[in-house]
């Protein structure tokens, strides 16, 4: 009797610390093979790292090699990261070049990351935003177009060939240890810059339980466009308060003043896009994806908010 294959998973976005805990709860049964186009990242002996840009021939010969029978995608790359037109080519073109392979290849089950940026913060959104909603951020902001151009090009795959079992997820804010985006660098400083006149509700979700989500949703091959995010939610100058950080009021008009206090306060990397975020509130509607996937969070607010008191990083 010859022993049942374990499947061969890709995970890309490898250097980051969520596509990390998504290894951590994968590699006890299946066989990963990680790849990010940043850097090489070691994740043990058992599991084969590569730096490599989807756009190279030598990314079609890891599909050869390894022979995967589903895809991971966390590679998206923030706007803060690098030039627009290399990030346009990394996330959009190199997502075309990772479904077209998924294609050729046989894949049989693919999750993409996406964002909850891709709806847009406009001041007429609904109270809770659903998947049907339209993704109005492109029009909005040029750097999120390529955010919302992944997403389409998920889409058209998911449509175009049903056999590939493609999911999107679009969670909220993602935050907690390890995490390097914006807004959990504002949970953690000493002093945290809001607009005056403005405190949008905000979601939140731990990278403990976002890893979960991804989890979740690979094991069940459930087609479509999923929002994850908890059935909670505050205001941003509130979620400062109970993080401990002391709160830094600055005129949003003209935008160029926030922007020079941002770089005061060492956070050159804040995008512009965002300044919408900390003025509109962006609430997604999370009961679908919590319905189908059999998915509750395990970490509440007052835990996410307790690390980010007791790990401050000054300023």
């Amino acid at each position: 009797m010859t022993e049942q294959r374990r499947p061969h998973i890709l995970i890309t976005g490898a250097a980051g610390a969520l596509a990390q805990q998504v290894i951590e709860q994968l590699r006890d049964t299946c066989d990963l093979v990680a790849v990010d186009f940043r850097e090489q990242v070691y994740l043990g002996d058992d599991i084969p790292s590569y730096c490599i840009d989807f756009n190279k021939r030598v990314f079609e010969d890891l599909f050869r090699r390894y022979q995967f029978d589903g895809v991971i995608h966390m590679g998206r790359i923030m706007s803060s990261q690098l030039t627009r037109m290399r990030r346009y080519n990394a996330n959009v073109l190199g997502t075309q070049k990772l479904l077209d392979l998924s294609h050729k290849y046989g894949i049989k089950r693919v999750v993409v990351l996406s964002t909850f940026h891709v709806y847009g913060a406009v001041a007429y959104n609904p109270a809770l935003i659903d998947e049907s909603a339209p993704l109005k951020s492109a029009g909005l902001s040029a750097d999120l177009i390529d955010s919302v151009e992944l997403e389409n090009l998920a889409n058209i795959y998911l449509w175009r060939y049903p056999e590939l079992n493609i999911t999107i997820l679009r969670p909220c804010n993602i935050v907690g240890p390890g995490v390097r985006n914006t807004i959990s660098t504002l949970l953690a400083s000493e002093r945290a810059p809001v607009l005056a006149g403005f405190s949008p509700m905000m979601q939140f979700i731990h990278i403990d339980d976002m890893a979960d989500a991804i989890v979740l949703a690979y094991k069940k091959p459930t087609r479509g466009v999923y929002n994850v995010a908890p059935q909670d939610w505050v205001a941003y100058q509130h979620a400062l308060k109970l993080c401990g950080c002391k709160r830094f009021p600055i005129l949003s008009i003209p935008p160029a003043v926030p922007r020079f206090i941002l770089s005061t306060l060492k956070l050159k990397s804040f995008p512009s896009y965002l300044m919408a975020f900390f003025k509109y509130p962006v609430v997604i509607d999370g009961r679908a994806f919590a319905k189908e996937f059999e998915f509750t969070p395990k970490r509440p607010l007052k835990e996410i908010f307790r690390f980010y008191r007791d790990n401050k990083r000054p300023v």
